[in-house]
């Protein structure tokens, strides 16, 4: 394996599939790869099941799109790479092309922690066509696998309420990189800290943890264990209790907790990680109120996700901090946000967008047409529905939002009543015109925009459909593009 610094460059030109690389030196034989064009990053289903979508990952594209460049080394590896019949794949002329070009796409996003919906743009980049290809696949890398776990994370913290959750995944998370994109993606969806030092370190995230089983399989026996670590960090002791039996461990862990309060410590708490946790909560909460420390917390770990933490609090479980590992870093049930990437508009020679769209069998797989942005209206405070339109089409008085799927579906909404568009400048002219905000104000933006939707919304099982609709122009114009497409006159 090569040494890490050789794979995360501050340049990642190569950080794509090669079927940019192939389209790209289309364009430029043709003709193409100058003429701007318009790509949107959407996604089809909100993950888990989910009635919203957390937006993450911004901070990654901005970063890598401020680098993009194609080096040296780059070049020599493509100019390398033969063809089916043994020849170079790529021209000269092309490589050449490639060492010479930079970032100069107009880019819009929305702002980690925005609460998005299907079909919705999270990413919209206009400029010549070559370049807008060629970042493609790093921009859904880069946003898939963060919107997931940020998602994840705060499906769990709706259930949690005050109680903490802690990200504890880094040893079953998808390597390196993965674990910190899960540390810092968990942290904008609601986590209040992660066992992870690396991601403390290089994203300000509070750092949780306390001992392992091996630290009580050390000792003879389990109260020695706790009251050598009460002595070793008595500022950081939450004792792991089922090493053995739990109970016993919960008795011990009062034990040296006691001692500890006679050194002018205090015990913060003891951990469960496995058995009957709604069960053994009751009971360690009863015995360690009745010992005299009521404001122990009762830390539970053990493969978690909202699902059993929402059983576990119906159980009357006196759990008061989650440690969620696997199933959070690793989107264990669904591994994928299945975001896709579309052409959307193209201009001509004479300067004039022409719109384009992707048709399939599958309706909720047609693509929409146009250079668009998302607007959301709100009533009462509360978000009321989302409307896809046009930037370039006149402001309608009133909004008519049609689902694309049940075109006699419709809403208006009164030009006049509160509203926000949701993806704001990026780039312009390829030049970073954005200010990136603190972590900590993106997982503000989360907690602040999930609290005003509606909580039918937010519940884990079959939750309300929020309403997003398509303006009703963008909508007449989706459908004449369809019919041309399929052989009818419009």
């Amino acid at each position: 394996m090569p040494p890490l610094s050789d794979i995360y460059r501050v340049r990642l030109g190569l950080l794509t599939d090669l079927y940019q690389l192939t389209m790209a030196n289309g364009y430029w034989k043709t003709g193409l790869g100058e003429r701007f064009a318009a790509f949107h990053l959407t996604f089809r289903e909100p993950p888990f099941g989910s009635g919203f979508t957390l937006a993450c990952g911004l901070e990654a594209v901005v970063e890598y799109l401020e680098a993009f460049r194609f080096e040296a080394e780059d070049l020599a590896y493509l100019e390398a790479m033969p063809g089916n019949d043994g020849r170079p794949l790529f021209a000269r002329g092309f490589l050449e092309y490639l060492s010479r070009l930079t970032f100069t796409c107009d880019v819009d996003a929305v702002p980690e922690g925005t609460v998005v919906f299907p079909h919705e743009p999270l990413v919209r980049v206009v400029g010549p066509l070559a370049q807008a290809q060629l970042v493609e696949t790093a921009l859904l890398n880069l946003v898939n696998f963060p919107t997931l776990v940020a998602t994840k994370a705060a499906r769990l913290v709706s259930v949690t309420g005050d109680e903490p959750v802690l990200e504890f995944g880094l040893r079953r998370a998808q390597g390196i990189d993965g674990a910190l994109t899960a540390s810092r993606a968990a942290y904008i969806g609601g986590c209040a800290g992660t066992s992870n030092v690396l991601a403390g370190r290089l994203f300000g995230i509070p750092v949780r943890g306390t001992h392992a089983h091996s630290w009580v399989m050390c000792f003879d026996d389990e109260l020695e264990a706790f009251l050598a670590y009460a002595e070793a960090m008595p500022n950081n002791c939450i004792f792991l209790v089922d090493t053995y039996d739990t109970l016993a461990g919960v008795r011990h862990a009062i034990e040296a907790g006691r001692r500890l309060r006679e050194r002018g410590h205090e015990m913060i708490g003891i951990r469960l990680d496995s058995g009957d946790l709604a069960y053994l909560s009751i009971e360690a909460r009863r015995m360690l109120d009745e010992a005299g420390f009521p404001e122990a917390a009762i830390v539970a770990s053990n493969d978690l996700d909202e699902h059993l933490v929402a059983s576990l609090k119906q159980q009357g479980a006196r759990i008061g901090v989650w440690g969620v590992g696997t199933k959070l870093v690793t989107a264990f049930d669904q591994p994928a946000l299945g975001g896709v990437y579309k052409l959307s508009a193209v201009r001509d020679e004479g300067g004039r967008w022409r719109h384009r769209i992707k048709l399939s069998e599958q309706a909720a797989k047609v693509s929409n047409p146009g250079i668009l942005q998302v607007r959301r209206f709100f009533r009462d405070g509360e978000p009321a529905g989302d409307v896809l339109y046009d930037v370039d089409a006149p402001i309608p008085d009133p909004w008519v939002m049609i689902d694309p799927l049940d075109p006699t579906r419709r809403k208006f909404l009164p030009a006049d009543a509160r509203s926000e568009d949701l993806l704001v400048p990026v780039f312009r002219g390829g030049k970073r015109v954005y200010d990136v905000p603190p972590l900590a104000a993106a997982r503000r933006r989360a907690a602040d925009g999930l609290a005003s939707f509606h909580s039918s919304v937010k519940r884990l099982l079959n939750p309300h459909e929020y309403p997003v609709g398509l303006e009703a122009e963008l909508f007449d114009r989706r459908t004449r593009l369809v019919l041309q497409a399929r052989g009818h006159t419009a």
